[in-house]
């Protein structure tokens, strides 16, 4: 096989689950892409874009719901048998020693101990880790125990090298050293494998490691953009070519998709625009960095001035946007006359202006409210928030989006919530007056 020749195909792949509610949630939607022999792919996306899941179809261990993985041309049916994966978490056997939990993949292939001991020695080597080849993971810092995940994949010298954020659960400089080795030991002619394919949320990882990055959307997953990364390594993050590319993955991951039609927040279900996950105080202290550089900001800086990546980043420009604190275009964050307003103004005048926007623009604080002054008691049970947004979201989603709701809620004093009675309760003072009957409260929390 030569440089360029596919490994992998995938094809109108898309993937659902069922629900708690037995409804049908869709995480991929319509995928294709090739994989082919000499190049680094990075799927770069959101939370909730499919990126693990499409990871997990590449290597056989998620079937499709429709559509089709290839492996040299042929369809999988199963595991695929020339992949071996990275994961996050290093997935380390603790009561096996270093040499041990390199030697799994091989025992399942039936590979004689004599070759597995000989193979396992070698790729303990490539990585660095030779001398701790009969320690245990509890005796081994995060890196090396990553170290290891490597030397267990490599080991299996796949075609196609499959990583799941492999870096994210390091700290920064072990993270940037572990990237360093791996882009050195994938540049030597020895390198036991013929691609890889990275997932991350991190742009400048992206940029620092892939020939080409394939953004995905989210809600379902899918394909919006392929960007190639024609840099020369190693790569430098302080050239204006680089900067460029990550400007533009901002502006990608941040812009509203060509011939979409997003509702506006003050006419959006909540299904059809979820609450950001981002705390109150998280999207204060964003709009007051914008408005400390006078105004208008560079989202890529703004992240490595904090050391964010995407992930913690983009929910709180999410969420100052749908309140309006911030206007968001081309990755550049600039503040609206009402974020100044919130920003400058005391606590008080500062809470008021943040319940007035909730109740206005976050779709499901506005249908709570809604709830809450139809009920004849002025409190209503939080679960019948849950079994409704059920029907748009899987379980753990759905508790997610009512938590972000209770905490906007309760500092914008619009409602309180009793964990002992699970009870949302408008606050007294909170001016809630009867709008809709219960059923169309239900009908605005329907997908759209």
């Amino acid at each position: 096989m030569t440089r360029g020749d596919v490994l992998v195909s995938v094809d109108n792949l898309s993937k659902s689950f069922t629900g708690a509610e037995g409804h049908e949630l869709r995480v991929l939607h319509n995928i294709s892409l090739d994989l082919r022999a000499g190049e680094i792919v990075a799927l770069l996306g959101r939370s909730g874009s499919g990126k693990s899941t499409l990871l997990r179809t590449i290597a056989g261990l998620i079937a499709p719901t429709t559509g089709s993985v290839r492996y040299r041309g042929t369809e999988l049916n199963g595991a695929n048998p020339g992949t071996a994966m990275v994961f996050q978490t290093f997935a380390l056997m603790p009561w096996l020693t270093v040499q041990d939990n390199v030697e799994l993949g091989l025992a399942a292939r039936g590979i004689p101990p004599t070759q597995r001991r000989e193979r396992a020695l070698n790729a303990i080597d490539l990585i660095g880790l030779d001398g701790f080849e009969s320690a245990y993971p509890k005796e081994l810092s995060g890196g090396m125990r990553q170290r290891v995940g490597f030397a267990r994949a490599l080991v299996l010298e796949p075609d196609l090298l499959l990583m799941d954020e492999p870096f994210s659960a390091l700290d920064v400089l072990t993270a940037e050293n572990l990237r360093t080795e791996l882009m050195a030991l994938w540049q030597q002619d020895n390198f036991p494998t013929k691609a890889i394919c990275i997932v991350t949320h991190n742009i400048e990882e992206a940029v620092l490691l892939a020939d080409r990055v394939l953004v995905l959307g989210a809600n379902p997953g899918h394909i919006r953009a392929e960007v190639p990364i024609d840099l020369a390594q190693p790569r430098d993050r302080k050239s204006t070519a680089f900067a460029t590319l990550v400007d533009r993955l901002y502006a990608l991951l941040t812009g509203r998709e060509p011939g979409t039609a997003e509702p506006e927040p003050t006419e959006a279900t909540p299904t059809a625009r979820p609450l950001p996950a981002a705390s109150v105080g998280g999207l204060a202290g964003l709009v007051e960095i914008v408005y400390a550089k006078g105004g208008q900001a560079d989202l890529p800086e703004v992240a490595a001035d904090l050391n964010f990546e995407i992930d913690d980043l983009l929910p709180l420009v999410d969420a100052a946007a749908m309140l309006d604190f911030l206007h968001v275009a081309a990755g550049d964050v600039t503040l609206t006359p009402t974020g100044k307003e919130f920003t400058t103004a005391d606590i008080q005048r500062s809470k008021q202006i943040f319940a007035e926007q909730a109740r206005h623009r976050a779709p499901l604080v506005r249908t709570i409210c809604t709830a809450l002054a139809s009920s004849a008691a002025g409190n209503l049970r939080a679960g019948f928030f849950l079994d409704l947004l059920r029907r748009g979201f899987s379980a753990q989603d759905a508790q997610h989006q009512l938590d972000t709701a209770i905490d906007w809620g309760r500092y914008a004093e619009l409602f309180d919530y009793d964990t002992d009675t699970d009870q949302i309760t408008a606050d007294p003072n909170a001016g809630l007056h009867p709008a809709v009957q219960n059923e169309s409260v239900t009908a605005s929390l329907d997908t759209e």
